[in-house]
């Protein structure tokens, strides 16, 4: 049954010209009003009509584009890779087709934040919805997503997944493009086991996030197998997906462990701030402490010395998320596809010194 704006207005207990006004945001509303007809939109998934209102399943010309932080070049790249794709023919004509009005929405990593985003473009009847990066691994938000896109989908959305894993007992996503963080954090591991290294530190992401536990999962898994398990979490500090945590967190595991050789950290600009505190500490790079990070951003390359890390094609992945998002391109077998991770060796490791 269609839920209409009388219906809203019941449950706020207020009139239909002040829901109108809450959410067309076009007159002032007491806070309290404000909140509690908000409320009643969330509690019954009202739906606001748009101009297509007769055509109860169309969709829009907008494609939403869920990112944690824009300003990070791994979630800009992906962004601007998927834009491209769903921007219409670049064919510099100027004229009206295929092309979509793409929506970029920075959560922030909130996950109230990401199903408020969705909620929001459910409202405007997105043709499709793009998420990227990683999951948080809450069962509550895990179920919560799982409703709200079941709900997109049924309205005619097109779910895509880019960098991040599907999503459990949910068939709502068409696509979900999930890079080898596992695989990449191994072959990272098992370069510096190569060259020697024994006293390994680990600067993690964020609990809870999928991203965070696949990347250590495969650097315990090389540890393990070269029999230097037991000691993970002295060797393992976890924070934010930035530069500071990469300093600070270093600090801290030299401070615990000064034998540490090698340091790999969770992504590149975390490596960076590694590389700092090494430096302070009055270290060289790679001679008396290796660092590593992840991901291959555009800088690590500049990085003095040079980063050696593990390169994901974020371009790639994006421009594919938007292909699949526009229709251009036949959903992978399952739903899924596995994006291969690539080592890449430079300057920043080296043999320990004996």
């Amino acid at each position: 049954m269609t839920v209409t704006l009388a219906d809203v207005a019941a449950r706020a207990r207020v009139s239909p010209a002040t829901v109108s006004r809450v959410l067309n945001g076009n007159y002032p509303v007491a806070a309290s009003t404000r909140e509690r007809v908000l409320r009643a939109v969330d509690e019954l998934d009202y739906v606001l009509n748009g101009p297509a209102s007769s055509l109860a399943a169309a969709t829009s010309d907008l494609v939403g584009i869920l990112v944690n932080d824009i300003a990070d070049p791994f979630f800009g790249i992906m962004a601007g890779a998927t834009q491209t794709e769903i921007g219409g023919p670049g064919d510099g004509s100027g004229r009206a087709g295929g092309e979509k009005l793409a929506v970029v929405c920075n959560t922030g990593g909130s996950p109230e934040r990401e199903l408020t985003y969705l909620t929001l473009l459910q409202r405007q009847r997105a043709a499709a919805v793009i998420l990227t990066g990683g999951a948080l691994e809450s069962p509550a938000h895990q179920a919560a997503m799982s409703a709200k896109l079941a709900k997109l989908a049924d309205a005619g959305t097109r779910i895509v997944f880019c960098g991040r894993p599907p999503l459990p007992d949910s068939d709502a996503v068409m696509a979900a493009l999930a890079f080898d963080n596992r695989g990449g954090g191994r072959r990272l591991t098992e370069h510096l086991l190569s060259l020697g290294h024994r006293r390994i530190g680990y600067v993690a992401g964020p609990l809870e996030r999928t991203t965070t536990r696949h990347r250590l999962e495969g650097h315990r898994d090389a540890m393990r197998e070269a029999g230097l398990a037991g000691d993970e979490d002295r060797l393992t500090v976890h924070g934010p997906y930035d530069r500071r945590s990469g300093y600070e967190a270093t600090l801290e595991l030299l401070r615990r462990e000064p034998e540490v050789t090698a340091i790999v950290a969770a992504n590149d600009t975390v490596a960076l701030g590694a590389g700092a505190a090494v430096r302070h500490l009055g270290r060289r790079i790679p001679e008396d402490i290796s660092v590593a990070g992840f991901d291959d951003l555009p800088f690590s390359v500049d990085a003095a010395p040079a980063l050696t890390t593990v390169r994901l094609p974020l371009f790639e992945a994006g421009a594919r998320a938007g292909r699949l998002a526009m229709g251009k391109e036949t959903p992978p077998p399952g739903g899924v596809a596995t994006i291969a991770a690539e080592l890449m060796v430079r300057g920043s490791t080296a043999p320990p010194r004996a």
